[in-house]
């Protein structure tokens, strides 16, 4: 067998290595978002039941405490995150727009800086859309906030198309190291980090290997409905 490396071998596997951090930052994605729709469930229950009975800071943290129990391996179920979810719920009381808009698309550690440095609800929106299309990182979103990027740029709030598939962007490299997403991705382990993260590789390599060359399209559309 010849040690020869084809003239185009490079190029192939830089094709396949942009292939293997689309679809784990795809798979990551809709991790992200399922988890911010179980956050806003767990809001709205929590909004729900503090408006009808008895619900107070006594039983949030009880509820914390029995979440944690359940589930030890999954982060997110302190008292004040309980608090931020309820919060969540409250700004957008629609689940649709947890799956359509641009809230939808970012890392929980965004969201917060969005409850915590904004009231307006036009507001949010329009950061969460800036957020999204260009790929910030939570600092830089808390930073233009803080500096007003809405006055500087005279604009008003407005729709965004959507998050830009950019590997290299700042929030590209969160959100496929978000704790909380990465422990909602295997919940019954005691996994580290890294770990988690190469679990989820290994499983988009995988569904790859099985398909072999020429079903990339096939291969993609599996990789979009992984749970």
């Amino acid at each position: 067998m010849s040690d020869l490396v084809p003239d185009d071998y490079a190029s192939t596997l830089e094709e396949l290595k942009q292939r293997v951090h689309a679809a784990r930052l795809r798979v990551q994605r809709r991790a992200n978002n399922e988890l911010l729709q179980l956050w806003w469930h767990l809001g709205q229950t929590i909004r729900a039941r503090r408006s009808q009975e008895a619900w107070g800071t006594n039983v949030l943290d009880r509820l914390a405490k029995d979440l944690r129990a359940e589930f030890p391996s999954m982060k997110g179920f302190s008292p004040a995150n309980l608090r931020y979810m309820r919060r969540f719920a409250e700004a957008w009381p629609d689940l649709d727009s947890i799956r359509q808009r641009p809230v939808g698309e970012l890392p929980w550690g965004h969201v917060i800086e969005l409850l915590d440095k904004l009231d307006d609800q036009e507001l949010r929106d329009w950061y969460a859309g800036k957020d999204a299309h260009h790929g910030w990182s939570r600092p830089v979103l808390a930073h233009q906030i803080t500096t007003r990027l809405h006055e500087r740029e005279a604009a008003a709030p407005t729709n965004f198309a959507g998050a830009l598939e950019r590997l290299d962007s700042d929030q590209a490299q969160e959100i496929t190291k978000d704790p909380y997403a990465l422990q909602f991705l295997a919940v019954d382990g005691d996994a580290s980090e890294r770990e988690l993260e190469q679990r989820m590789v290994d499983r988009i390599l995988q569904t790859m290997q099985e398909l072999g060359p020429g079903d990339w399209h096939v291969a993609e559309l599996k990789l979009a409905l992984l749970p």
